[in-house]
């Protein structure tokens, strides 16, 4: 399982459009292939800043097949104009876990 950590600094006072716009988007990560689960968090030191996990089969799963899709493009197309500069996106795999 791969977890992608994107780590995003939306605009002033876009916060609660952002994540209007996280909630349509959902349909296009759910039907995507790999994707097991979504999360959007908020920070709450930094109100601008948000973490949005996504739960992958693989790193393909992503990084293939869902970033060249049009999918992706609709996503981008929902939250894009709200982000107050470029994501900043890593995957992890649990490594020790209880």
């Amino acid at each position: 399982m791969i977890r992608e950590m994107a780590h995003i600094t939306v605009k002033p006072g876009t916060q609660t459009d952002f994540e209007a716009g996280v909630r349509q988007a959902l349909p296009l990560f759910h039907r995507a292939r790999g994707c097991t689960r979504v999360e959007l968090h908020h920070i709450v030191e930094k109100p601008e800043q948000y973490v949005l996990m996504v739960y992958w089969e693989t790193l393909d799963d992503h990084m293939v097949h869902f970033r060249q899709s049009e999918d992706f493009q609709a996503w981008r197309g929902l939250v894009g104009g709200f982000f107050e500069k470029a994501p900043e996106v890593v995957h992890s795999e649990v490594v020790v876990e209880e």
